[in-house]
């Protein structure tokens, strides 16, 4: 399902879906976990901690010894770097609607670090590690159905 849900996502880059809301949602908490560090951490941080959150379910997972579970929030990754690198790409036109307004994350990030002219190929950088996250993830999910690991969870006194 995730592999099919993924192809239409790529294929229709510019489609809003139920699950970029969910990304926003977190996007948009993240500028407030990252309060603490000054204006640039803050407005990276809706980008940190959207793309932490798969992160850290994808480790949380492998770590419990589900290494199935762990692709689902993997592609999860893939799926929110596709996301981030279209904002990436939008710094210097800075077309796309903005949640209550304000400025544009990237255009901000980017002209701070002198490299705003290469949005571009810096949101096709992301976007390839996207499409790596996802393929690594159906190509892993599916390794590990077919290597028959069991879908449950170890008991607690199986875990370390």
């Amino acid at each position: 399902m995730l592999a099919l849900y993924g192809w239409i996502c790529l294929r229709t880059p510019d489609t809003f879906r139920w699950l970029d809301s969910l990304d926003l949602a977190i996007h948009e908490t993240g500028h407030l976990v990252f309060a603490f560090g000054g204006e640039t951490l803050t407005v990276l941080g809706g980008t940190l901690l959207q793309l932490l959150v798969p992160v850290a379910f994808t480790v949380a997972l492998w770590r419990q010894g589900d290494h199935h579970g762990a692709t689902v929030p993997l592609w999860w990754l893939g799926q929110s770097c596709w996301n981030v690198a279209r904002y990436v790409r939008d710094a210097r036109t800075e077309a796309l609607p903005l949640v209550g307004g304000g400025e544009h994350d990237w255009a901000f990030l980017l002209g701070h670090w002198g490299v705003l002219e290469r949005d571009q190929a810096i949101g096709r950088t992301v976007y390839l590690a996207g499409i790596l996250c996802y393929l690594a993830a159906v190509v892993g999910g599916w390794l590990v159905l077919r290597a028959g690991q069991p879908m449950t969870l170890p008991s607690p006194k199986e875990t370390p």
